[in-house]
């Protein structure tokens, strides 16, 4: 007697995911978060890039990673960067067989409570990225001074303006991505080694035919360790979407911007 074999349907597969978080400086944060991240999405992988944190992040990491195998830690020699280390993780990442990269900070500002709704966003949905949204309905940010939240809406306007993105977050970092669409990218084109990778990516991915969906988040100010903005990085970011904005579109792109 032959067995029936059912393929079960697509939708019942689960996605190969890995979480990238950067970091430096980050010990008072990282154990709690990684607890935090394995029960919210068990079956996801975990990849640490740390800048050679003075404080002992990586070592944190490696303590956790040699009980738990699906944490990674690959520790930057002599590099340091919130850009450059994001762009690093994206790229070795891509190079292997995830479906699914979803990129998170590393100060609890993104609770990874929200990890299953980005899944889920692109799971049951045509979007290529899934974004934790502060500016949707129902999203919403907690504990910034008058300051912080003049200088996101700005940017985020500005990104809107000159980079054509259909997106009301723009500037904040908690994404999921399908992986297939960041292999379409050329990441040595990228201009950002600092904060305005984030606004580039978006970009980048709109200019290989992407589409994005907005996931409803709250963003809560960190409460341990310090914030690495500063104005310098924002007034970089502004020149950097800028020239992003005035790049002439390539023959045979799909993308929208």
């Amino acid at each position: 007697m032959t067995q029936d074999v059912t393929t079960p349907p697509a939708e019942q597969v689960l996605p190969n995911i890995v979480v990238t978080i950067c970091t430096y400086n980050e010990s008072e944060n990282i154990s709690r978060l990684l607890t935090e991240i394995r029960s919210s999405l068990p079956e996801a992988d975990l990849l640490v890039i740390d800048d050679e944190s003075p404080d002992g992040t990586g070592q944190i990491v490696l303590d956790r990673a040699a009980e738990d195998p699906k944490i990674q830690l690959h520790s930057r020699q002599g590099e340091r960067g919130l850009g450059s280390a994001t762009l690093f993780a994206f790229q070795h990442v891509i190079a292997q067989d995830y479906d699914i990269l979803i990129n998170l900070d590393a100060d609890f500002s993104h609770h990874p409570r929200y990890l299953p709704d980005l899944v889920k966003a692109l799971r049951t949905t045509d979007a290529d990225v899934a974004i934790g949204s502060r500016y949707v309905e129902s999203g919403s940010i907690k504990g910034w001074p008058l300051k912080r939240h003049f200088m996101s809406k700005s940017i985020n306007f500005w990104s809107r303006c000159w980079m054509g993105l259909p997106i009301r977050d723009c500037s904040g970092s908690y994404r999921a991505y399908r992986c297939d669409l960041l292999r379409k990218i050329d990441f040595s084109e990228f201009r950002s080694r600092g904060y305005s990778v984030q606004e580039e990516l978006l970009f980048r991915c709109a200019r290989v035919g992407a589409k994005f969906t907005e996931v409803p988040i709250e963003f809560v100010d960190r409460e341990v360790g310090e914030s690495k903005i500063n104005m310098n990085e924002a007034m970089k970011a502004v020149w950097i979407i800028a020239r992003c904005g005035l790049e002439p579109k390539k023959k045979g792109t799909t993308g929208r911007v």
